[in-house]
């Protein structure tokens, strides 16, 4: 006898295709949702490394920016120092200078000449005094002007009045300071 199936067979295999699609369906679902899952567990590692390594840059930059700062103190206290050390070597390099400043105002003042009042600035020296008779302010600016250690003898004011019944010359100049050389050092020490 022939067997005839009855069963449907179409609908059958449409629902066993439906039930594979939709188990296909879910795996790809939780595929991708463990795809994506997996993407931002990495990126969100990659953000918090990239940070943790911001904090480190930022952590070295204010430790630099510290030693930079220190630096700078250290670099202005070290010009501070030099400053000193060189006004220092000055007055050491000058203190037989004020030496040889004085004795030159004193074996260049010629007789009649009196000193009232030296001033010194810098490299020149303002000179104040009552002399006998303008000869004798020219007598001693003269003197000045041949002196190693004294130049440029400039007469800022000489004024004539009477003193104690007889006539003086006040007056005020001014000199510049100046080294000699080796040589007039030495030929004034031959003398």
């Amino acid at each position: 006898m022939t067997r005839i199936n009855l069963l449907p067979w179409r609908e059958e295999l449409k629902k066993q295709r439906q039930v594979e699609f939709f188990v296909i369906l879910g795996l790809t679902a939780v595929l991708g949702v463990a795809i994506w899952y997996a993407g931002h567990w990495h990126l969100s590692g990659l953000v918090d490394y990239h940070e943790h390594r911001n904090q480190m840059l930022e952590d070295e930059i204010a430790e630099l920016d510290r030693q930079i700062e220190e630096i700078e103190e250290l670099e202005t206290l070290r010009d501070q120092l030099l400053a000193r050390m060189n006004v220092i070597e000055e007055l050491q390099a000058g203190r037989p200078q004020i030496v040889h400043l004085f004795e030159e105002v004193a074996t260049t003042l010629p007789e009649g000449v009196f000193l009232e009042r030296l001033e010194q600035s810098s490299d020149s020296l303002t000179i104040e005094g009552v002399a006998e008779s303008n000869a004798r302010v020219s007598d001693y600016m003269e003197r000045l002007d041949g002196s190693p250690w004294l130049a440029d003898p400039d007469l800022q004011v000489i004024e004539v009045r009477d003193r104690d019944g007889s006539r003086v010359s006040d007056f005020s100049l001014r000199v510049q300071q100046s080294e000699p050389d080796e040589d007039e050092l030495n030929g004034e020490a031959d003398q």
